[in-house]
């Protein structure tokens, strides 16, 4: 595929997921994302996969490289999203802060 082609979906993608995000209430943003965690995690999936093919088959250095970066971003991704999530729920914790049991 063409690179010119390619850039081009990149640009209709952001500008459509930009759209759409910004028509999104506020008060949704946190359980969309904590939601999101699982698409983050096909993205390092796929960027495991990517980086072991070009590794097995002796690719360049650079293709390795790039590809590890995206593996570390990607699990931050996940981690942080995890996070977030985590501090959501605590946010509806039923449990009484201190007092007598």
């Amino acid at each position: 595929m063409s690179p010119l082609i390619l850039i081009a979906i990149f640009i209709v993608a952001t500008l459509v997921g930009y759209m759409l995000i910004k028509k999104v209430p506020s008060m949704l943003h946190t359980p969309l994302m904590s939601g999101m965690n699982a698409l983050s995690g096909v993205t390092v999936l796929g960027a495991i996969a990517a980086t072991g093919i070009a590794y097995k088959s002796g690719s360049q250095t650079l293709a390795i490289i790039i590809g590890f970066v995206a593996i570390v971003l990607a699990t931050i991704n996940v981690v942080g999203g995890f996070g977030v999530t985590d501090r959501m729920l605590r946010m509806f914790d039923k449990k009484k802060k201190g007092g007598a049991n």
